[in-house]
């Protein structure tokens, strides 16, 4: 009997040159539910590899050209961790050895045993997801893919990775652009749902009207329209989870039935005469207040109070102290790679105007201004002019600001007759910025935004009558 294992995410690769093992292997796995790609020769193994990803490889060792073994040790050399069982009709106990030693996750021998073939491949996939959960998620200052250091951003992954164990909703609260997906798709992989399905849905993206239909799916004849029975959004994340975005855009007919789906854990499709049981594990998000909404009534108040239980909020960029200039260069580097494009620097003005800027649209609008100068940026460099005028406006405006300000106090701390000309305040100034950077003159001068050459000579200038 055909084993039926749960499928693979990704094809399961064959290299095998006997056209008749070949397509026995490739009947037996698809029979089982997996999909799979068939090539002849390891050359070909290497060329679909180098554009599809797979979930695992199964070879032959003897290959015209290439060998088995050969494919295994050049795949290794490179860094790849794909798995990997050896098959063969000439195996010896020497030649298992030496292949597990190369890096193969398993050997097999022929004549086959489809049996054996299941078993490996069901094997290999419990070891590689087994390893995974145990292993670190992220490395220090991540988590699954989100970038923070500072104390807010590492309560933040402490707390999402306590609750993501707990199958209770989740609320996550943020202003606009702070990554309210991203951190339910986080805590969606750090828990036992992991394997099954996410599935996202904005609130306010869909009308009113067809809300109900979504979200619990209808049969087919239930309004007009309907020619065929279609799930809803519960039917789809059954063993995973269900991340609905602005929640707070939801219609209070909706919430009353979101709230009986969370409390009898059924929910009953558009026609149907009766309810359905559905495993799904709910996180909700909004930037709205919903307390205020509940004082508004606009939102219902038993559901924000069963949602509530488990809240987690997302600080704002403003508030993430030490996070802004790492995520900078993550985000350089993330659509540099995109781009194909090689940036071996950011003009110091550019990178002093990021930093500067206070991002009232957060990581989405900071992620804009990165990938709109990456998509810019000429001759490996970022440049100042490559950023949003709103950027480089904002660093200049400050300039301005911190200028008038030191006039301010110098002029209020001379005597009426004795106020200082333009030329003293400037020169006043300008050692005040250099005193700030430590002395140094690259950074003074992208701050002052003169050339070096410039700042130099003021300099100068100054030395023999500096007050």
């Amino acid at each position: 009997m055909t084993r039926k294992d749960p499928a693979l995410p990704c094809p399961i690769l064959i290299v095998e040159d006997d056209p008749a093992i070949l397509e026995l292997l490739e009947e037996e796995l698809q029979e089982a539910g997996h999909d799979t790609l068939g090539v002849g020769s390891a050359e070909e193994a290497i060329a679909t590899l180098s554009h599809s990803e797979v979930a695992m490889v199964i070879s032959d060792v003897r290959l015209p050209g290439m060998s088995g073994m050969q494919l295994l040790e050049q795949l290794r050399a490179e860094g790849s961790t794909v798995g990997f069982i050896v098959i063969t009709a000439f195996g010896t106990i020497d030649q298992a050895v030496e292949a597990l030693k190369i890096g193969a996750d398993d050997f097999l021998t022929k004549p086959l045993d489809l049996e054996n073939v299941h078993e490996a491949v069901y094997r290999l996939r419990e070891h590689r997801r087994l390893a995974a959960r145990f292993q670190p998620a992220s490395p220090p200052g991540h988590f699954h893919g989100i970038i923070g250091e500072s104390e807010a951003m590492q309560s933040l992954f402490h707390d999402a990775a306590r609750l993501a164990r707990s199958d209770a909703p989740i609320l996550v609260l943020g202003e606009s652009g702070t990554g309210k997906e991203l951190l339910a798709r986080a805590i969606h992989a750090e828990s036992p749902r992991a394997e099954g399905p996410f599935v996202a849905i904005n609130c306010a993206s869909i009308p009113a009207e067809l809300m109900e239909s979504e979200f619990f799916g209808h049969m087919k004849g239930a309004f007009t329209g309907a020619s065929d029975s279609r799930d809803g959004l519960f039917q789809s994340a059954r063993g995973g989870s269900l991340f609905l975005d602005e929640i707070g855009e939801m219609s209070p007919g909706l919430q009353a039935k979101l709230l009986r789906a969370l409390q009898e854990k059924t929910v009953r499709p558009v026609g149907a005469e009766r309810e359905e049981p559905v495993d799904v594990r709910i996180i909700a998000a909004t930037h709205r207040d919903l307390e205020q909404e509940i004082e508004a009534g606009n939102f219902r108040s038993d559901l924000f109070y069963r949602l509530e239980t488990f809240s987690l909020r997302i600080p704002p960029l403003r508030e993430r102290e030490g996070d802004l200039e790492r995520l900078v260069t993550a985000l350089i580097d993330k659509h540099a790679g995109a781009q194909e494009k090689r940036l071996e620097r950011i003009e110091p003005a550019a990178l002093q105007a990021l930093l500067a800027y206070s991002y009232p649209g957060n990581v989405r609008e900071l992620e804009n201004a990165i990938m709109r100068a990456v998509t810019l940026a000429e001759a490996g460099e970022i440049r100042h002019a490559d950023l949003p005028e709103r950027i480089r406006g904002h660093a200049a405006e400050r300039r301005r600001d911190t200028g008038e300000a030191l006039a301010g106090q110098l002029v209020a701390s001379a005597p009426a007759q004795a106020w200082p000309s333009l030329e003293d305040v400037e020169k006043r100034y300008i050692r005040k910025v250099l005193e700030a950077t430590g002395g140094n003159k690259r950074r003074t001068a992208d701050i002052l935004g003169i050339a070096r050459r410039t700042l130099y000579r003021r300099l100068e200038e100054g030395e023999p009558g500096e007050p």
